[in-house]
């Protein structure tokens, strides 16, 4: 089963959407503003992504430079600050099995569909 993490504010999440709409995949969309992931489970999309955890942040986010901008955080205090803070999650993320992408631009969803 394919799930997209998507925020339907956001007009790329609402690509995702479309393109996996458009491919005639069954999916499962998690609201991740309102079904915060766990730590362990956006750790396990950090590692499936395989990326680090400052490369999921969203930088230009107020929330990111008025307290996290210029400090040196850990991977998991990084971690810990979009689980408190989902807004500084990049939008949108699709797992397809062992494989996944951001979905920015939306066109990389093709790859792993």
């Amino acid at each position: 089963m394919i799930t997209i993490y998507h925020n339907n504010r956001c007009s790329k999440s609402r690509q995702g959407v479309q393109i996996l709409e458009d491919a005639g995949k069954q999916f499962e969309i998690v609201k991740y503003l309102e079904d915060i992931p766990t730590k362990e489970e956006l750790t396990n999309i950090i590692n499936i992504l395989g990326i680090t955890p400052i490369e999921l942040v969203r930088k230009n986010e107020a929330i990111w430079k008025e307290q996290y901008k210029g400090k040196e955080l850990s991977n998991d205090e990084v971690i810990t600050a979009m689980v408190n803070n989902p807004k500084l999650i990049e939008r949108p993320i699709i797992i397809n099995g062992t494989k996944a992408v951001i979905g920015r631009p939306p066109e990389k969803i093709l790859d792993i569909i």
